[in-house]
């Protein structure tokens, strides 16, 4: 089926098309089994998939993303970063990262604004950042809610983990944290000390003028989130931000109904600090959005397999309405002539005309 909004095209393939016979991206699976996954994209993908490892957790996993784009020898390429699983329980964000990869590869044969977006950028997806507390939550049932990683406490504390998602170098410790390291939002003993958090701002910081865009994928609550989470702080483009995030929310209800509310995390959620997409804002990346994917609250992280498909459909809707946006207002601008043609198109991309 293709669902049009706007500029914005995006190709949903039925159950059917996916080979479910090889892989059931509607159900959740262990990390063994996703890093078989990996394995198999760049096996089935070779033209257009590598696997690169970028860090080691404290229980030293490796942490591998894959890089999906067209090779385009010589050319200076942009790029999008995603991310899933950054909190060990919200099962359902590996499960996008996933159906993410794998939509767009099958489409891009056949979807001429899929390829030409693969020739101009490359996009760097980790299924599973936490990999430790990922692993921990499939450990059993008191295990299942595990958000943290699996860091031992600073001395005199029992507790293991950091939030992540806590930890980055981003008004670090001011508001939405806890100094209690047994805490679900314990923000570690410093920011970035976390080797976690310390290999994603090194792969990403070393590259951070290529990044167009960075999308974190959570759940749950049905939100599209801006930075910035203290509430002290506003992004500089954030008419920007709320007019392509309303537009990613406008796709997502087109799929399935579903809405989702945008704004920042004071204004729609809580406040709170050091998280990565603050850090990206921070770093001159300009489309920095947190998803949180479904539910309201009724299933919260169990959230049934029977929504996986239609959750990551409906987001995989937003995401690429975000990423077309991005992906324009750069190609697009770079061979207009004149600044007031660039500032028509992108004021047209923002309202999806």
């Amino acid at each position: 089926m293709l669902l049009c909004v706007g500029l914005v095209c995006v190709l949903l393939l039925s159950a059917q098309a996916v080979n479910r016979a090889e892989y059931d991206y509607y159900k959740y699976h262990p990390m063994e089994e996703i890093v078989s996954w990996m394995s198999a994209m760049v096996n089935d993908y070779p033209d257009v998939v590598t696997m690169m490892d970028y860090g080691r957790t404290v229980e030293n996993r490796t942490i591998s993303l894959l890089k999906v784009g067209v090779q385009t020898p010589g050319k200076k390429k942009k790029a999008v970063w995603m991310d899933c699983g950054i909190h060990a329980r919200e099962w359902i964000a590996p499960a996008f990262c996933q159906y993410f990869v794998s939509q767009i590869l099958q489409s891009y044969k056949s979807d001429s604004l899929m390829k030409q977006m693969m020739e101009n950028m490359d996009f760097y997806v980790t299924p599973v950042f936490n990999v430790d507390g990922y692993v921990y939550s499939w450990k059993d049932n008191t295990t299942r809610l595990w958000r943290k990683n699996r860091s031992p406490g600073p001395a005199g504390c029992s507790c293991y983990g950091t939030d992540l998602n806590r930890n980055f170098d981003a008004n670090w410790g001011t508001i939405g944290v806890s100094s209690d390291c047994c805490s679900n939002i314990y923000c570690g003993s410093a920011p970035m000390s976390e080797p976690e958090t310390q290999f994603l701002t090194y792969f990403v910081g070393s590259r951070k003028e290529d990044f167009l865009c960075y999308l974190t994928i959570h759940s749950y609550g049905q939100l599209l989130l801006v930075p910035y989470g203290h509430p002290n702080f506003t992004a500089s483009n954030y008419n920007e931000l709320m007019e392509v995030g309303l537009g990613a929310a406008q796709a997502v209800e087109k799929v399935h109904g579903m809405k989702y509310r945008v704004g920042s995390s004071p204004d729609i959620l809580y406040p709170n600090s050091g998280s990565s997409r603050d850090w990206a804002h921070l770093q001159g990346i300009p489309l920095s959005y947190t998803f949180e994917l479904r539910d309201n609250g009724t299933f919260g992280f169990k959230l049934p397999e029977d929504q996986i498909q239609a959750s990551c459909e409906e987001a995989y809707s937003g995401a690429l309405h975000i990423i077309t946006y991005a992906h324009h207002k750069t190609f697009s601008c770079a061979v207009s002539t004149t600044a007031s043609t660039c500032t028509m198109i992108t004021l047209m991309l923002m309202l999806g005309l």
